[in-house]
């Protein structure tokens, strides 16, 4: 039987300018009708005596990157995303890999302009995140084609995506710095304790997590606003306007491509926000994204406001704790940096074998790139004379977002023509 499913995954265009996929916020509806909490936990210590188990992850373009094995072989590389409902797998070259039974077939609805893509239910795979953790029997949806590319935008093999049964089976502690899961049993987890440590309730509704927090839209509005706890969403933070008259588009505001959807382009504005408190923690000048409104109509399966992307987050060390509804933060070493927009004017993929390879996808009309004559198609040979194929893609967008009014020097090969460019890009912070 053919049954319809909507499913948003939205990849920003803020990473995209520096050739990253970043998610705004998947969203998976229509899939598990049971409540989360009459649901058993999907993963477990595989000594049943144990109370914690410690995973290792990297941070790549604002996501968390966990080594997974999926029945028995591997590692594959997923994104731990609070944003979806079930764990989704991208690359369907794992079906016949790994041999899967298919379940249901579903027709993927999401934001964008082009046509609804198939995805198919997986009823059942073993999942181990590291030595002592497991998941017997994890569900999963899969893709029909792997659309997103995430590979492409993250600039690392990614596979797929791992949803709320991770954070439903243990209290969750990300440590952004040393790159360091720690997952402990919810029954026996005690909350750390000092004056450090902000406290903000959770509500939980269906299988997502959400906070209500304040936000200085302006000098003279602030508003309370919910939003999805997304770990998954590389941005700091996005508002629909739509939710509520009285968010606004801020008068000074970049109109961009904010990502790209399972089906087409995410449109909208960047733009500021005064400051969002998160507990005791205030966060100043605060870059948010602000969707068109027909690009996040079918995303909305809980009222809410917007979402809380890792951006923002990674500035701290997180718990997430499901069990006792809580979020628990404490501000690390990045706490006071700067939050920066793209300041070159182009987008950027990473290709080839070892994803060391940097294809211009998209150039700005008014911005840096531009002007120094940078098309699309053009590939990045080197910056300062540094070759990109020793460039990582998390190391290519620190240089171009690295300050404003910097100059690079950039030797591009043009694709018709395969002939070599060189020009000097000024940086130019555009909001």
């Amino acid at each position: 039987m053919l049954r319809h499913l909507c499913v948003i995954l939205l990849v920003s265009s803020r990473a995209w300018a520096v050739g990253i996929a970043m998610l705004l916020g998947g969203l998976l509806t229509g899939v598990a009708a049971v409540p989360a909490a009459a649901q058993p936990a999907a993963f477990r210590f595989v000594r049943g005596a144990a109370r914690q188990a410690k995973v290792p992850f990297f941070l790549q373009r604002n996501l968390i990157l966990v080594k997974t094995w999926l029945n028995g072989k591997g590692p594959f590389t997923f994104i731990l995303d609070t944003g979806i409902n079930t764990s989704l797998i991208t690359d369907p070259r794992l079906r016949q890999e790994l041999n899967l039974t298919v379940g249901g077939r579903f027709l993927v609805a999401g934001a964008g302009e082009e046509n609804p893509l198939e995805a198919f239910q997986i009823p059942a795979v073993a999942v181990r995140l590291a030595d002592g953790v497991e998941a017997p029997a994890l569900p999963f949806l899969m893709l029909s084609d792997d659309v997103l590319n995430l590979s492409g935008y993250v600039g690392a093999p990614v596979h797929g995506l791992l949803g709320a049964d991770v954070f439903r089976s243990f209290v969750v502690e990300v440590n952004p710095v040393s790159e360091m899961l720690t997952l402990r049993a919810p029954a026996t987890y005690r909350p750390p304790a000092g004056r450090r440590w902000a406290r903000i309730p959770l509500d939980m509704e269906g299988r997502k997590s959400y906070l209500t927090v304040p936000v200085q839209l302006n000098d003279t509005l602030r508003l309370p606003v919910k939003l999805v706890l997304d770990t998954g969403a590389g941005h700091a933070l996005s508002l629909e306007t739509t939710s509520d008259a009285r968010l606004q588009v801020p008068q000074h505001r970049l109109r961009t491509q904010l990502g790209r959807g399972l089906n087409g382009n995410i449109n909208g504005y960047l733009g500021r926000v005064s400051a969002l408190e998160l507990g005791r923690y205030r966060v100043p000048a605060l870059l948010t994204s602000f969707p068109d409104a027909a690009d996040v109509a079918l995303r909305v399966d809980v009222p809410r406001n917007g979402n809380l992307g890792f951006e923002l987050l990674k500035r701290f060390t997180v718990v997430i704790d499901y069990a006792h509804n809580q979020l628990l933060l404490r501000p690390n070493e990045t706490f006071h940096d700067p939050f920066e927009h793209d300041m070159c004017g182009f987008e950027v993929l990473a290709t080839g074998p070892k994803l060391r390879q940097f294809k211009v996808l998209r150039v700005e009309a008014a911005g840096p790139a531009a002007a120094a004559g940078i098309q699309p198609g053009d590939e990045i040979l080197s910056v300062n004379l540094m070759p990109a194929e020793m460039l990582t893609l998390t190391q290519l967008s620190r240089l171009l977002h690295s300050a404003d009014g910097r100059q690079l020097l950039f030797i591009v090969r043009r694709a018709a023509t395969s002939e070599l460019f060189t020009t000097t890009l000024r940086l130019k912070r555009q909001i």
